[in-house]
């Protein structure tokens, strides 16, 4: 299928550093990857690719392909949420949503929308949640059918104890449900170890690939089970579109194409780079994110030992001439891209280790968020 000759030549790309929180910084490899004949997606050679595409996927996430399956869905990693939260309950039942940050309260606005009965079990986002507190919770509900939570908020950085959560949900007959969105392919995770039975991610993300493409990693059991739970929802039934793609090979409903070729490089990239070595260049950016804003005399709001490794959350300068937007806009016309923080209660940015970078593109970054500070007079409190 691939025509090299009609490829652009590597290397004509101006390349940004993206610190937000995804899409992620990729590799030409992966973006030249979209310069394909055209094809239609009902062709057996593009099911073909699909399905090896899906196996791939539970490799990634150490999903044993007897017990799990993935399902492609077309758009952003918030229609993960819809689809497994309005596909997975049964009637008479509840969601237990472990609600400690933004991304677990967009679960709670899904149940909210669908009318779907649920307990909204919220602590403070500066903390991980309190196990106690969800066993009690599990013990006076036991129409609890689903346990949800985010494994790493990323709007903090906080990393989720979902090892934990999960073998809670278990001990109570409820299945568990989990966002990694923003850390898988990323950070250790293993379906089996952590006691997960459904997460899902974007390939925007730890794939590094392009937006457009979602996936849910599931019990394969539990999918097929849900064919006779209330049907809330057409295009976001997963049980449907499982079922298409095992009759035949498809997705029920046009694919995003090109996404689909980008993030099969990006897959490719993600095993040649090998899973230990990528978590450590994650891990080696974090740590220079801290460096960095150490020297530059910035304080991050989470407990370190709490945060995930992949997004800090940095306070606002106590200084009358700070401005987000002008130092953003600074940063941003220099090849950085930063991001607000998610934090209603506290002022902070984001700076975040995902992506095709490494310590170096973290260190230049550094040099060029301190002209900003010193070009607009702001001033930190430096060690």
């Amino acid at each position: 299928m691939e025509n090299q000759e009609s490829r652009p030549a590597h290397g004509l790309v101006k390349r940004n550093v993206l610190l937000n929180p995804g899409p992620a910084t990729t590799t030409d490899t992966v973006k030249y990857a979209q310069v394909v004949p055209d094809i239609c997606p009902r062709e057996k050679e593009f099911a073909g690719m699909m399905k090896q595409l899906r196996t791939d996927l539970l490799k990634v996430a150490h999903a044993p392909e007897e017990k799990y399956t993935s399902v492609l869905f077309c758009g952003s990693g918030t229609i993960n949420i819809d689809v497994c939260l309005n596909s997975l309950l049964p009637a008479g039942k509840k969601v237990l949503v472990v609600n400690n940050g933004a991304y677990s309260t967009r679960a709670v606005e899904i149940c909210q929308y669908y009318g779907l009965p649920h307990i909204d079990l919220k602590s403070s986002v500066y903390e991980r949640p309190n196990l106690a507190d969800v066993k009690k919770t599990l013990d006076e509900n036991p129409d609890i059918y689903i346990v949800y939570t985010t494994h790493h908020e990323t709007g903090t950085g906080i990393l989720n104890p979902i090892r934990e959560i999960g073998a809670l949900a278990h001990e109570h007959g409820a299945i568990f449900v989990t966002d990694t969105t923003s850390s898988l392919g990323m950070i250790p995770f293993d379906m089996e170890k952590d006691n997960v039975d459904f997460c899902m991610a974007s390939a925007q993300k730890g794939l590094m690939a392009m937006t457009g493409l979602s996936f849910i990693i599931g019990n394969t059991e539990e999918i097929r089970k849900s064919k006779d739970y209330p049907k809330r929802s057409y295009y976001c039934n997963l049980y449907m579109q499982y079922d298409f793609f095992e009759r035949t090979g498809e997705m029920h409903f046009t694919p995003p194409v090109q996404t689909i070729y980008a993030t099969i490089q990006a897959l490719k990239e993600y095993f040649a780079e090998g899973e230990e070595a990528k978590f450590a260049r994650h891990r080696r950016v974090f740590d220079a994110i801290h460096r960095g804003i150490k020297r530059l005399g910035l304080k991050d709001v989470i407990r370190h030992e709490w945060q995930s490794g992949l997004v800090v959350s940095v306070l606002y300068p106590d200084s009358p001439n700070w401005d987000f937007e002008k130092v953003h806009d600074y940063c941003y016309e220099r090849g950085f891209t930063i991001y607000p923080g998610k934090i209603s209660t506290t002022n902070t940015f984001r700076l975040c280790a995902l992506g095709a970078i490494d310590e170096q593109d973290i260190d230049d970054f550094f040099v060029v968020l301190e002209e900003a500070l010193r070009t607009f007079g702001i001033e930190t409190c430096k060690p």
